[in-house]
């Protein structure tokens, strides 16, 4: 095949398959940014710019072809935290300065080292982030508007059930009905949704003639864009903010990137170029106003199904966008807000994933995720996450020194039966456990461990030495290595036992 066939082959592949796919993805990311705008306290239009930016300088840059970037619901806890603290015009240089930070990570490839993340805390922060949406966005259903806090927004709710915003939620109740019920319809891509939803929401406002608030864009666009400005207050406050944006966006890009590498057979994700797309398209949305930028598994996996095969449907999506602003301006703005804020609460609420938990319950790692979970709503989504990382630490130090002791006495022969890790912390409880074994008896013990320090072997030795001085007798068996009797030969050893792999 030629050249100029295999260009042609190429183009009406990409005709055939990513135009059809942009489009759909269109259709899905307009309704979603103006609403995660919305949810970030910030301008709608900076969604729109985040939105446009995100596809185009994502989509065309980004180590995963098929992964859509632009506004994340994920981040709008930050976002509105931050645009209370310093302004929305501080936000986006902060946003920007998040994009100058991806650079530098991703120039460093250091992009795998956040896959490394324990999954029950990934889950854990989603799910938070899917709770402080939905309740935020509930209120705003109710006719009034998200708070800060989830704890704030909970507190509101009863205020806003008997404030009697009638119309609000007649709109916000219909959007949700057709959220629910048009994926069950037959025959009817489930994709759009989002878009129907929204669409039925305004065109029952409008037929009705109902008051309510409704999406609110600049008239002058270029006039209207909020050029970012140095923020002011305390400098570590400021690198907080920074940082926070930059590894919360990056984390969640890279896993999005892995989750979309399991929906298709194409090329892998290259996540250390994923990292630097991503941080060009902060750096420029930031620079333009728009809200910061991340990989969004919602946009993404819908790409995947449209049917996309390359990064020119992602790209394609971000140009739409901007034509529809550009263009339509006037019918976006008959959009209400109760409509956007519910599409908002059904995506925090499937966030909250059972399934996930489930899988969690069986690996023992539920805990971590309630935790996680628990310090997201509660304190934050930063401290959340750090809460999580520190259950997670501390459950994997008790695997790491979880010993069973198992005493049993047959015919007048005392069998003990060891396994796991022993340390300096296990000592107490199976010195305790060897002390109430009766002075003479014959002894077994059985000694299955990956690893033994030097605290656990004194122990055990003392305690043989003086058992044996009292006339009993002591054999130590060891499966599958020998950390006793390496440690007597004065030869012990200083790692974990690592097997070979059989076959």
């Amino acid at each position: 095949m030629s050249v100029h066939q295999r260009e042609s082959s190429t183009w009406r592949l990409m005709l055939r398959t990513d135009l059809p796919a942009s489009f759909v993805v269109f259709l899905v990311a307009l309704p979603l940014s103006l609403g995660i705008a919305a949810a970030s306290n910030a301008p709608l239009i900076a969604g729109l710019i985040a939105a446009v930016v995100g596809g185009i300088v994502g989509g065309a840059l980004g180590g995963a072809p098929l992964q859509v970037s632009g506004p994340a619901a994920g981040l709008t806890v930050i976002v509105a935290g931050l645009v209370g603290q310093f302004g929305w015009p501080a936000t986006a240089a902060i946003t920007a300065a998040a994009g100058v930070v991806q650079l530098l990570l991703g120039a460093s490839k250091v992009g795998r080292l956040a896959l490394s993340l324990s999954p029950a805390v990934v889950h854990g922060m989603l799910a938070g982030i899917g709770v402080v949406i939905a309740v935020g966005q509930l209120n705003v259903v109710l006719g009034g508007r998200s708070l800060s806090s989830a704890l704030a927004n909970l507190a509101a709710l009863p205020a806003q059930l008997f404030a009697g915003h009638w119309a609000s939620l007649l709109v916000g109740a219909v959007t949700l009905a057709v959220l629910l019920l048009w994926p069950k319809l037959p025959k009817v891509p489930a994709v759009l949704a989002s878009l129907v939803a929204v669409a039925v929401g305004t065109a029952v406002a409008a037929v009705f003639r109902l008051e309510v608030a409704r999406v609110d864009l600049p008239a002058d666009l270029v006039r209207e864009l909020a050029l970012p400005q140095l923020p002011t207050g305390s400098v570590l406050a400021v690198l907080g903010a920074v940082l926070t944006v930059a590894l919360v966006a990056g984390v969640e890009s890279l896993l999005s990137a892995v989750a979309v590498d399991k929906l298709h057979d194409g090329p892998r994700a290259d996540f250390d170029r994923e990292l630097i797309a991503q941080g060009a398209a902060n750096l420029l949305s930031g620079a333009c106003g728009g809200l910061p930028v991340t990989g969004v598994i919602v946009r993404s996996s819908t790409n995947v199904s449209a049917g996309a095969r390359s990064r020119a449907s992602t790209v394609l999506h971000g140009v739409w966008i901007l034509l529809a602003v550009l263009t339509i301006g006037g019918v976006l703005e008959m959009i209400p807000l109760a409509a956007l804020a519910a599409v908002l609460v059904v995506i925090g609420v499937r966030l909250v994933s059972v399934g996930h938990v489930r899988r969690l319950w069986r690996h023992r790692e539920v805990l971590v995720y309630a935790a996680t979970l628990g310090g997201v709503i509660v304190v934050g989504l930063v401290e959340g996450v750090l809460i999580g990382l520190a259950a997670a630490v501390l459950s994997a130090l008790y695997r790491l020194v979880h010993s069973r002791v198992r005493v049993v006495e047959r015919d007048g022969e005392w069998l003990v039966g060891v396994q796991g890790s022993l340390i300096f912390l296990s000592v107490g409880r199976l010195v305790r456990e060897l002390r109430a074994i009766p002075a003479g008896s014959p002894v077994v013990l059985d000694l299955h461990v990956d690893f033994m320090d030097h605290a656990v072997f004194e122990a055990i030795n003392d305690w043989k030495t003086g058992h044996e001085r009292t006339g009993g007798r002591v054999r130590v068996d060891e499966t599958p290595d020998s950390w006793f009797h390496q440690s007597i030969r004065s030869r012990p050893r200083l790692r974990r036992t690592l097997h070979a792999p059989r076959g």
